[in-house]
């Protein structure tokens, strides 16, 4: 048996005492720190980050192009070539580009689509095209997850507006109206009209024969993000795809509107309040469709 002196016993409570408070106050240092990150994380996009941009006049300027081309980083590059609705091999034949006064690593901070659209809570995913800034935006569940520059149908073969569903898709396939135009990570969201979103050029305005073309890394990320369609039989649709809103128009007579926002930093924005009126056109429909495409892939499993 071992004897402990009454003071030894005080000094081993005390230091009990002293290891308990202090874990005590990191487990609420860690909670608080946890607390801070979701509310950080949660409220990320609450309020959109103001940048302001310049306009640059490249046009018959190669010394203006020479310095453009040299003064950003491959990243910023990226971000440029996407706010003016291009791609790199199209961005130096611009006569104007919009530059940001920040260069943000995240994307969506540039979103002109609000970051929450409250009556699209109860869809897992969805796919919006605006025609009139020649953008697009990906929700799930009412909060965007992605967006960028897209090039919709020209004024001679305009893309139709509407709700439509991603059906099948390819890695790499030619065109049904002309074979030398080759399709990279095309999904078609209208089967009969051939029209889908894919990988091509984009010009900085509306080019294409009515598809909806994108970057290559977005067309790419697309592929994989939406669903195909669940087929009965070659005639039958048992189960659509993700669903797509085409909406608004564009005005051909003028440039790209993302070159307004040199004068006005919200001009290409496009208002919860526009979004809603266009979703809930649709909204009914897209939740049948989404439970029973829920109800197939349970029959599917079982």
């Amino acid at each position: 048996h071992f004897i402990i002196s009454p003071m030894f016993k005080k000094i081993l409570t005390l230091s009990f005492l002293v290891v308990l408070t202090l874990s005590a106050c990191k487990n609420k240092t860690d909670e608080s720190q946890n607390v801070s990150l979701e509310e950080k994380k949660s409220n990320k996009y609450d309020k959109p980050i103001d940048i302001n941009y310049t306009l640059w006049n490249l046009k018959s300027n190669d010394s203006l192009k020479k310095v453009f081309k040299n003064k950003f980083t491959p990243q910023e590059l990226t971000t440029l070539v996407s706010l003016n609705g291009r791609d790199k091999s199209t961005i130096f034949q611009a006569d104007s580009v919009i530059v940001p006064d920040k260069f943000e690593e995240d994307f969506l901070v540039y979103s002109p689509f609000p970051y929450q659209v409250t009556s699209l809570k109860d869809v897992n995913k969805i796919a919006l095209f605006s025609y009139a800034i020649q953008a697009y935006a990906l929700y799930e569940n009412g909060n965007l997850v992605k967006w960028g520059p897209t090039s919709m149908g020209s004024k001679k073969h305009l893309t139709p507006t509407g709700l439509f569903f991603t059906n099948w898709k390819g890695e790499e396939i030619q065109s049904s109206f002309d074979d030398e135009w080759v399709l990279k990570w095309n999904f078609n969201i209208e089967n009969k009209e051939g029209i889908g979103w894919h990988q091509y050029a984009l010009p900085g305005y509306p080019a294409s024969h009515s598809c909806l073309r994108l970057l290559e890394q977005d067309a790419k990320w697309m592929y994989d993000w939406a669903s195909e369609w669940v087929l009965a039989d070659k005639e039958t649709v048992k189960a659509k795809g993700t669903p797509v809103i085409v909406f608004g128009s564009y005005d051909f007579s003028k440039k790209g509107p993302w070159l307004n926002l040199a004068e006005d930093n919200k001009s290409n924005r496009i208002s919860s309040d526009i979004l809603e009126a266009e979703i809930k056109k649709y909204l009914p429909e897209i939740l049948k469709e989404q439970e029973n495409s829920i109800l197939v892939a349970q029959q599917t499993t079982k």
